[in-house]
């Protein structure tokens, strides 16, 4: 795609890095095919492409439209189209460029101005997400009037809180350390929303690693990775969130070096592994930020590592296995979660239209309410359509999203990674019919099949 920005544009080393992702875009028009956004409306202004052009257009006439900010904000970050595309453009930076432009100079309704800031101020802090949680909670019964009385993201935001009630206290696991001076050593990332909404995740984590001889460090200092708010184009928070947690992961390699920084959330994976970038021209940060991306492993990528044990226990139940953005897009790991199920014997089905996005986002289904709807009923017909006993997939957000409407319990990789090999069942499946058996049952029962007449 041709620019014309001109050299004093060019001297700004942001724009000039625009200019060469956007010159890579060819309009093949290969991504519009994946992008959730133009298979729902079928507008190029809704499609990579069209959004490329509009953040070129953008940065040279040096305007913010609000038909521009409407458009990119419509954005759901899912990366589809990265994997789609020929050309290799680069498109999450390019977006990220985008949206701290429209964050500094848009002209936002106050009310969803007002939205974002709560957003950012609420979901990455657990104590202050919790007591919105219990207040979510108590608004449940009059979502359909927060509804009628024009208060749609609220009405969102509301539909999203899980039926029970919430803990009154937030729990993080503790460090898990055995005596072996020879042990890999990780740290174990705790989250934001996942610590308050399903912190039985990181315990299911720790088990599975301590399981395999793995020494795991949960560090009190770290805080949100930053995805929330650089989503939202706040930048400079985002590289704040950055630079505490490599403060804090970096104290506790003055100890010990760790072998990773293993996530358990696929949108925080990613990114953690963006901190190389985010923060590339910090040049008090910059070399630790890039060591800590190299660091940064999902559980799934750092678990498939290990030589994990065969598994302990057999089910017959059906798993339909859902596929976060962030981890099939953002960290290009799409078949490797489904070898691991595989490996350890769970029966797994696919989701049509895998690839499209189920329109958690982030915060993106308590901002874009309506198109973040379209595409859970669309998600969740897809699921329907296989008939799962069960839904397994890595990230809270989507959890979040589908859960209430799947009609089947949502289940973490993780937990039945633990269950599998020796851990307790997933709390979720409890109730279901069939809990499992240990794997000398399946064995017994081969063999009474072999000496059948």
């Amino acid at each position: 795609m041709q620019t014309n920005f001109n050299a004093v544009q060019l001297a700004d080393p942001t724009i000039a890095r625009a200019d060469s992702i956007i010159k890579r875009c060819v309009h093949c028009g290969l991504c519009t095919a994946t992008c959730p956004t133009y298979v729902l409306t079928g507008d190029e202004r809704d499609s990579p492409r069209g959004r490329i052009y509009l953040i070129k257009q953008m940065i040279e006439d040096r305007e913010v439209t609000a038909s521009t900010s409407y458009h990119i904000d419509r954005c759901l970050s899912c990366l589809s189209c990265m994997t789609t595309c020929p050309s290799g453009v680069d498109y999450m930076h390019l977006l990220d460029i985008a949206r701290a432009r429209i964050e500094q100079k848009g002209h936002r309704p106050t009310s969803e101005r007002t939205a974002r800031w709560l957003l950012s101020k609420v979901l990455p802090y657990p104590n202050r997400f919790r007591l919105a949680m219990l207040l979510g909670w108590a608004m449940r019964p009059f979502r359909g009037l927060l509804e009628r009385m024009g208060f749609e993201r609220a009405a969102a935001a509301v539909a999203l809180v899980p039926q029970g009630a919430p803990k009154l206290k937030v729990s993080r696991p503790k460090s898990a350390l055995g005596t072996d001076p020879e042990a890999k050593r990780v740290a174990l990332m705790s989250g934001c929303v996942q610590q308050v909404l399903a912190p039985q995740i990181n315990r299911a984590a720790i088990r599975l690693l301590r399981r395999h001889g793995v020494d795991v460090i949960v560090v009190k200092e770290e805080g949100c990775c930053g995805a929330l708010v650089h989503h939202l184009g706040r930048d400079e928070e985002a590289r704040d969130a950055a630079r505490r947690n490599i403060d804090a992961w970096t104290a506790v390699m003055r100890e010990k070096l760790l072998d990773a920084v293993v996530v358990s959330t696929s949108g925080c994976g990613t990114m953690v592994k963006d901190y190389g970038n985010l923060l590339g021209r910090d040049h008090g940060y910059a070399e630790r930020a890039a060591y800590v991306s190299g660091l940064a492993r999902d559980i799934t990528e750092f678990v498939a590592a290990l030589d994990l044990m065969p598994p302990m226990m057999w089910t017959g139940l059906r798993f339909a296995y859902h596929a976060p953005c962030s981890l099939q897009h953002g960290q290009k790991l799409d078949t490797l979660p489904r070898n691991l199920l595989d490996q350890m014997g769970f029966n797994i089905v696919e989701i049509p239209e895998g690839h499209l996005c189920c329109g958690s986002a982030g915060t993106y289904n308590m901002i874009e309410t309506k198109m973040a709807g379209e595409l859970r009923e669309r998600k969740l017909r897809n699921i329907a359509s296989v008939k799962p006993d069960a839904v397994v997939t890595s990230n809270i957000g989507c959890v979040m999203q589908l859960e209430a409407g799947a009609g089947v319990p949502f289940v973490h990789i993780v937990e039945l990674l633990d269950w599998a090999t020796g851990g307790p069942i997933p709390p979720q499946l409890a109730g279901l019919r069939d809990q499992g058996h240990p794997i000398e049952a399946l064995v017994e029962m081969a063999k009474e099949a072999a000496l059948a007449p």
